[in-house]
Parts: structure tokens; sequence; C-alpha cells
């Protein structure tokens, strides 16, 4: 996928408002919850960013420009930031491995490493998956975005009404997973009608929904 200047410079800012963060001690708590290190955690999020400049390809589909709807999203957010790139008439679905591959593997960590009962990781990522399903929206031309805060407030709600004891990695995993489903999953029947050329299960990596997601439900919960 094409990679902007501006882009890259976001990342590499990014890398370093993290470490610092953690340096400071405001990422370690919330990992520290879960169970991490500072040094672990510092590794985890490394991976996460650089992850994020990695998309596996899955499958191509035939599409289309859309049909504009009085419900779209405007097609640009952040002017300079977010644009529509050109568009050939395939939309080819890739996976994106800071946001997606990542963060369903420390899931999976979390999974086997704290006593979760299932009945409770169904509720909180099935109420998180309806909440991003239901808010988020299409961005002609660009994807499909949601509002950044809603699900991991949701998420940490949730976790602390189910367990307050296990609060922290609930909330991680029902965020992460809830807007992977709701907001990514859920919409790729809507790919075709998007018009772009590629379309990212994870979306931009780290600095998404996902990267907020986990960081703010955990310090909430």
């Amino acid at each position: 996928m094409p990679r902007s200047p501006i882009r890259m410079l976001l990342l590499a800012a990014a890398l370093v408002f993290l470490i610092t963060f953690i340096q400071l001690g405001i990422l370690t708590i919330a990992f520290d919850k879960l169970g991490l290190s500072s040094d672990s955690a510092t590794l985890l999020f490394i991976a996460i960013l650089a992850g994020s400049m990695l998309n596996l390809p899955l499958f191509s589909v035939q599409s289309s420009l859309p049909a504009k709807k009085e419900d779209d999203a405007p097609a640009v957010l952040f002017p300079g930031l977010i644009r529509p790139l050109p568009f050939t008439g395939k939309t080819h679905i890739v996976v994106n491995v800071g946001g997606c591959v990542i963060p369903v593997a420390f899931c999976i960590y979390l999974l086997r490493h704290h006593p979760l009962s299932y009945p409770h990781l169904l509720i909180g990522i099935t109420a998180v998956t309806l909440l991003s399903y239901s808010t988020s929206r299409r961005l002609p031309g660009v994807g499909i975005g949601m509002p950044i805060l809603l699900a991991p407030i949701a998420a940490a709600l949730v976790a602390v009404a189910l367990d307050p004891q296990q609060a922290a990695p609930l909330a991680y995993i029902s965020g992460t997973l809830g807007v992977l489903i709701g907001a990514d999953l859920l919409h790729l029947r809507d790919i075709r009608e998007l018009g772009v050329p590629f379309a990212s299960i994870g979306g931009a990596g780290s600095f998404d929904g996902i990267f907020l997601t986990g960081i703010v439900a955990v310090l909430l919960a």
C-alpha cells in the first residue's frame, strides 16, 4: 500500500511519543494491570507500531465507486492526513499486522494467563461489537470509521460491571475484538461500494481504534 511522507513522519513521531510515555510510567500503569513489565510493554508497542506498516494480502474483490448516501461521513476527516487513494475498480483486502494480528495474539496471551470467565468474555465482546457496528460509518473513498473513544469506554464499563477482579484483561480483550469484529469484519460486505483500492482489517494499525481501545479501556477499568 502507498505510504506518504506525512504518514511515515507521524509514525516516527508516534514511536517517540510512545517510548517517552512508557518511560514516564503512563503506559506502564496500564500494562502493569495486564501483568506486563515496562520493558515488555515497550517491546509490544514497538512491535505494534512496526507492524502497522505491514499488510498481509488476503483476497481481492471487484468494486465500484460509491453512490453517495445521506448518512455517509465526509471523505476527508483531517485535511492533508487522510485522502482517498486512486481507485481502479478492484479492492484488495489485507490484514494489518499492527492493527489486527499482534493485538489478537496478545488477547490470546491474556486468555492463557488470566482466569477469565467465558460467559463474561462473550458478553463483553458482544456489547462492544454491537456498539462498534452501530456507530461505525462509511467513508467513501477511504473506508470505515467510528468515534474513537466509545468502544474503550464501553469495554471498561462492561468489564468493571462483570468482573472487577479481572477488569483490565477483560476490558482489553472485549474492546480489541469488539472493534475488529464490529467495525471491520461485519462491514466487509460494504467494501464493494466504498471505491477504495485497499481495505485493511485492523485499520491503519496502532493509532486507530484498536490502539486507543486497548490502552484507554485498561486505564479506565
